[in-house]
């Protein structure tokens, strides 16, 4: 049986889709490329048990529809599972009948949060064979292979037609042991295309890990990875180091970020920075991962950067605190601002990721959120931001919130792309792009341009902050406002 693991090409004049492992989609006017972690699972998974794996991504490989609908014709797969989200389903829908239409014996399967929120959806909306739910649809999408080929029962979590009739397997279940994956076939799942075209790696090539499935805190009422993970499991950190060993050893990979929701920490952390040094790994690699603030002390932080770390991710969201305790954030304001402190004096780069567009969020509560940004930036406790608009993907606590209160101002799911409101706020959409702008211009503050310009040691580091000057400017095209007088008083 040949099994195609697929992301066809969407061609749209807002740039390309960041769809691929990633909470929160956007399009990008400058482009970057994830790593698509389960999907490489999965590849590894159906080789290894004895199917024929094509890896067929043609948004990174930069195909035209065209081109990709030439090569499902021609490759003849069996079975073509394509990961989606709520801004692109649509799209996906009609591709799933193009690729019906042409290549009538195919099986074509759906996966990720959208469908796993509203599976019937698009079992009526398209011709799908199968929407697989759940976030461990690298397993499940093994358990359909093996029912088409070998005629094992369908695990539950499963979409399916019966003779014209939609049914399911009942509500998935994440029982599957996260210690029994394969170490992924990074040439089968072409790593490369995922290794330079990335804001997160300063040292190139990089590439991605997941040891945990997906976030500890696992609270946040916006995090679309709610609707897949209802709960956290780990891998155990030994498997982790050998992971990197290999990827060092086998790939040169010399930039590693670990895009678990939020990367273990207590003893868990420990023996893994422990590990990192005792192998020499920390001298070879550099490593990122997502953190919360509030989780680590000083002396956490000082062992991670011994230990190779160089970048961490957190959540800001937002300066308020009420805006904090609705989202069930979990942390306090104050938390951030020392959290980042404590953070670059232990010799890491701290990235923030905030919000704008709260339905019950004012102006000045905005405004709030870009002065603590700008003001952690002026004091050197940050390096990089993204700056995003609100979005309440369905299945999401946010999302039933918004419905239950009337705040929704839309279902129409191609909105939801973090390009316009769809939810009902005081602000006009041109004043949250205007304050997301703002948030991308603290990059030109003089103090920031001259304390990066001071901190480059090495070729790595030019060239690092070229491609974030890029990005930047690709970020302030991805929010321009339609009317041109807005501007933020912070700015």
């Amino acid at each position: 049986m040949k099994v195609s693991i697929s992301f066809p090409p969407i061609e749209s004049k807002k740039g390309v889709p960041l769809l691929s492992q990633n909470r929160q989609f956007q399009w990008f006017n400058n482009p970057t490329y994830i790593y698509p972690m389960i999907p490489a699972y999965a590849a590894t998974l159906l080789r290894q048990n004895g199917y024929q794996v094509l890896w067929d991504d043609g948004i990174a490989e930069g195909l035209s529809l065209e081109e990709y609908m030439r090569k499902v014709v021609q490759e003849e797969p069996d079975v073509i599972v394509i990961e989606t989200k709520t801004p692109v389903v649509r799209t996906h829908w009609s591709i799933v009948d193009r690729i019906k239409q042409a290549s009538p014996r195919v099986k074509v399967a759906l996966a990720g949060d959208h469908v796993t929120a509203l599976p019937q959806e698009s079992m009526e909306s398209c011709r799908a064979d199968y929407v697989l739910t759940g976030g461990d649809y690298d397993f499940l999408l093994l358990n359909l292979c093996m029912h088409l080929s070998r005629g094992e029962s369908l695990e539950a979590g499963i979409w399916y037609r019966d003779r014209g009739v939609i049914k399911n397997t009942g509500a998935f279940e994440l029982e599957h042991d996260l210690t029994q994956l394969p170490v992924i076939d990074r040439e089968l799942t072409k790593w490369w295309l995922y290794g330079y075209k990335n804001g997160n790696f300063k040292r190139l090539p990089g590439t991605y890990t997941m040891v945990g499935r997906d976030c500890w805190w696992h609270k946040c009422s916006f995090c679309s990875w709610t609707t897949l993970y209802p709960g956290f499991r780990a891998r155990n950190p030994e498997s982790l180091l050998d992971e990197i060993g290999t990827l060092i050893e086998r790939y040169n990979i010399r930039e590693v970020f670990d895009d678990t929701g939020t990367f273990p920490v207590g003893q868990w952390l420990e023996t893994f920075c422990q590990g990192m040094i005792e192998r020499g790994y920390n001298r070879k690699v550099r490593f990122g991962c997502n953190m919360r603030f509030g989780a680590l002390g000083r002396d956490e932080y000082r062992l991670m950067r011994r230990a190779g770390f160089r970048y961490v991710l957190f959540g800001v969201e937002s300066a308020k605190q009420e805006t904090l305790h609705r989202i069930n954030k979990g942390i306090r304001v104050s938390d951030i601002t020392e959290g980042c402190r404590m953070a670059k004096e232990a010799g890491l780069d701290p990235h923030l990721t905030i919000m704008v567009g709260y339905p019950w969020e004012t102006k000045e509560d905005a405004l709030a959120t870009v002065g603590l940004a700008r003001d952690m930036f002026r004091r050197g406790h940050a390096d990089t931001l993204q700056a995003t608009m609100v979005v309440p993907y369905p299945g999401t606590p946010l999302f039933r919130e918004c419905e239950d209160s009337g705040m929704l101002s839309t279902k129409e799911w191609d909105d939801y792309d973090m390009r316009q409101l769809v939810m009902k706020t005081s602000l006009s959409e041109d004043d949250v792009k205007d304050l997301t702008q703002c948030l991308y211009r603290t990059f030109f503050t003089p103090r920031y341009a001259i304390r990066k310009l001071a901190s480059v040691r090495s070729i790595d580091d030019l060239k690092f902050l070229w491609r974030g000057v890029k990005a930047v400017f690709g970020h302030l095209k991805d929010f321009s406002a339609k009317r041109r007088d807005t501007k933020c008083e912070s700015c």
